[in-house]
């Protein structure tokens, strides 16, 4: 029988905890456990988790999102991982339609799937650099993430070959982890959407942190060194580095940010040459 464990990493977010929740506990295959891990939140959320005694509630430190999902994923026991996060909901058939999937396809251990996006309260259209999709999708997964954290599920075996949640990255960790996963795996991909995304709050990673790619350089770098690619891929990885170190560099001349230039140019300049392949 196929067990699934559920991972919703919190932070000061009572507001749509049990929103998010509520989503979990609505599906029509139901979770064999739902684990909260709350990362050191000091408004009301830990009142909140007393009215969901179904819940295995876990308390830590405030240690980053990486952090949270990573101890929810060691205390985590069903063969399938599925993430949430806090201010995202899934649709009820997502567990079922994911499981499905997988069953019919016994080769993939990851899926992930559409989703809807609410900004503002207002629904919004994807632009097409977020598009989604499925198969061998490592290039794809270059410019930025394209695959969310609350659609995917995952096998509890793929931690032991790919690692982690990267807790020294404040920003860009999932990018980082579907790095690792892509450069190995084909995903399915679930063309219906099955979770409903939140954006325009002011505590999303993205608002935190100017420049996001200069985490997204880090963990490209981190795969350039891992060993782990083929030529192809390498020659597609230095290519981006490139691509992103430059749009950097154009932003610390315009800001006077003389430090930052000089960083990413001395990283520039250890880069290969781009090859004929590189270039096409």
């Amino acid at each position: 029988m196929t067990s699934t464990s559920v991972i919703i990493p919190t932070f000061n977010r009572a507001e749509t905890l049990s929103r998010a929740i509520e989503s979990v506990l609505a599906q029509t295959h139901t979770a064999d456990e739902i684990i909260i891990v709350d990362d050191g939140s000091t408004d009301e959320t830990q009142e909140l988790l007393t009215h969901y005694p179904q819940l295995k509630v876990i308390r830590q430190q405030n240690l980053g999102v990486s952090a949270a999902r990573n101890r929810g994923i060691a205390e985590a026991t069903g063969e399938w991982v599925a993430f949430l996060d806090s201010d995202d909901t899934w649709l009820p058939t997502k567990l079922q339609t994911q499981l499905t999937a997988l069953k019919e396809n016994p080769d993939h251990r990851f899926c992930h799937t559409e989703e809807i996006w609410i900004r503002n309260g207002v629904r919004v259209n994807q632009m097409n650099k977020h598009a989604k999709s499925g198969g061998h999708i490592f290039e794809k997964c270059l410019p930025m993430c394209v695959i969310s954290p609350s659609s995917a599920l995952m096998h509890h075996t793929l931690f032991d070959s790919i690692g982690l949640f990267d807790e020294s990255l404040p920003a860009c960790e999932d990018y980082d982890l579907w790095l690792r996963l892509c450069a190995t795996e084909p995903v399915l991909y679930i063309e219906e959407p099955q979770i409903t995304k939140y954006g325009g709050h002011e505590d999303q990673l993205s608002r935190k942190h100017w420049g996001m790619d200069r985490f997204r350089i880090q963990a490209l770098i981190k795969i350039q060194q891992s060993g782990d690619l083929d030529a192809h891929q390498q020659s597609r990885v230095a290519e981006t580095i490139r691509s992103k170190a430059e749009i950097l560099i154009k932003g610390g001349l315009k800001h006077g940010n003389h430090e930052l230039v000089e960083n990413y140019r001395a990283l520039l300049a250890q880069q290969p040459a781009l090859s004929m392949e590189g270039k096409t």
